[in-house]
């Protein structure tokens, strides 16, 4: 009879239950792995041989048949190699089988028997709760596993003999305490300071109103203006995660291997790719369909430095994401999507000398080189992106004024406040099984329409502004989005003319358009 360890495979965030089982059958010697393997998966028969000679347990001398089902499931990651050791111990009578079957098991061995830290144990986790289960896994990923609910069992063992030891009765794995990073407060120290940008007071006024709605910003100016120090200072402006944004988060970074310490992330993501990055980098994929920079962004910002420098069809990517909230990866063996709500921060310089407005600086192709370069990057992205901001060259004189007073910790201090009006506006007309809006960024169709109506004067002026700016129906909601986050940091519950008004001067006309 074949010995059975449950352990899952990962599609996603989303897990799949594996059923891993071991026979062992007379004939010549073999140790054969099945069941649409990886490399990883294939080359743990020498993990496992290895970590039970450790043990100073051999293998016996038969053939040995290792079934991943469901078999027509592609299975990758090195994770395997512990459930693959305890279904052999199982059958050579080491462990017991009954006890086992109610666990699920995931971690790397090595070879002296240790235990290494997987991606993945926090769905892994999730999932054994949800199937009644308990979870053996890393001691290094026990605090990320606790995260799943105090119900959950859990054996964070450092070693397989740790295991072993266990189920003989002989040494009792205490249950790992969650572990959870710092939260940081908004305008807490460790953040950049507002106050050491001098003048730019309009795109701070912008950065504000990104913030405080979780819009996508664009800013546009010379070398030197501030733009990367601008954004750079975004997240000491934003809310920490709340829990519910904090496990969506957690379960992306824990997937793509990237939960330090196993810790529970508190602090919003700030991505900041180079922009030499590849289109599987940025949205995601490779040979493993791992999450790329959009999908570690949820909830966070994307923060893309010299925005036409990007490759053109990697921009292009993102315009679905940026609508839908995903990211979509389709591949010939897999179809995974990963959340991607993000909020796109962006800077480039007007032309690729930087000095359009400069004519002492500028180059000799001014200013036809400004539509060549801003043409680089699409209208309907363009469309997408709500507040539109130029950063003009700082003077010297701005230079030596003293530092303003006011700095991130009240700049701050404000955003908390209208994300808290956002938050229960939308709590009141959340329905069951819809998804929880907490930005106005978010609102979209009959909702907007309700909580984003101008008053009459305001309706007016943007009937008149999208005839005479072409404004796409994108547009227009833009538009709403942005002039209902202006009314909340005035704290008027209805939008007012002065609102649109200051909205439609944050829009930029694509070049070409």
């Amino acid at each position: 009879m074949a010995a059975r360890v449950g352990t899952v495979a990962f599609q996603g965030i989303e897990t799949l239950e594996i059923d891993v089982q071991v026979q062992m059958m007379g004939g010549q010697l073999a140790f054969t792995v099945v069941g649409l393997p990886d490399k990883a998966v294939g080359e743990s028969r020498e993990r496992v041989r290895a970590a039970l000679h450790a043990l100073g347990l051999a293998l016996p001398s038969r053939r040995i048949a290792v079934n991943l089902a469901p078999a027509d499931v592609f299975k990758e990651g090195s994770h395997f190699d512990l459930p693959i050791a305890l279904a052999l111990l199982v059958m050579m009578g080491v462990l017991p089988g009954d006890e086992l079957a109610g666990y699920t098991a995931l971690g790397e061995l090595g070879l002296d028997g240790g235990i290494a830290s997987v991606a993945g144990v926090l769905p892994a986790a999730i999932n054994a709760l949800a199937n009644g289960k308990g979870l053996i896994c890393p001691a290094a990923c026990g605090g990320e596993a606790a995260w799943a609910g105090e119900d959950l069992e859990i054996l964070a063992a450092p070693s397989l003999l740790a295991v072993i030891n266990h189920f003989k009765g002989t040494q009792a794995l205490a249950r790992p305490a969650a572990t959870m990073e710092e939260p940081d407060g908004p305008g807490a120290a460790g953040h950049k300071d507002l106050k050491d940008v001098k003048g730019q007071e309009t795109a701070k006024r912008a950065l504000e109103v990104a913030a405080s709605g979780g819009h996508n910003l664009l800013m546009v100016g010379p070398p030197g203006s501030g733009k990367s120090m601008l954004s750079s200072r975004l997240p000491g402006l934003l809310p920490p995660l709340d829990a519910a944004e904090a496990l969506e988060v957690s379960m992306i970074h824990s997937v793509a291997g990237q939960l330090d310490g196993g810790r529970l992330l508190r602090r919003r993501p700030y991505r900041d790719p180079h922009h030499s990055a590849s289109l599987p980098a940025l949205v995601g994929g490779g040979l493993r369909a791992k999450p790329g920079e959009i999908s570690l962004a949820h909830n966070g910002v994307l923060f893309l430095d010299e925005l036409p420098e990007f490759a053109r069809a990697t921009l292009e990517a993102l315009r679905q994401p940026m609508e839908t909230g995903k990211a979509v990866i389709a591949r010939a063996n897999a179809h995974v999507a990963y959340p991607a709500r993000f909020q796109l921060v962006a800077a480039m310089n007007p032309c690729r000398c930087g000095h359009l407005d400069d004519p002492s600086l500028a180059c000799g192709r001014a200013p036809a080189c400004a539509m060549d370069y801003q043409s680089k990057i699409s209208g309907p992205l363009f469309d997408r992106i709500d507040l539109h901001v130029d950063v003009p060259a700082v003077s010297p004189a701005d230079l030596s004024l003293p530092p303003p007073r006011e700095g991130s910790a009240e700049v701050a201090a404000r955003v908390a406040r209208v994300r808290d009006i956002q938050r229960q506006r939308y709590a009141s007309f959340a329905s069951a099984g819809a998804p929880v809006l907490r930005t106005n960024a978010e609102a979209d169709g009959e909702l907007l329409e309700r909580v984003a109506a101008p008053d009459a004067q305001g309706r007016a002026l943007l009937t008149e502004a999208a005839d005479r700016l072409r404004l796409s129906a994108r547009g227009y909601h833009r538009v709403l989005r942005v002039a209902r986050t202006l009314a909340d940091m005035d704290g008027e519950p209805q939008v007012r003319r002065i609102h649109v008004a200051e909205a439609l001067s944050y829009r930029r006309v694509a070049p070409g358009r």
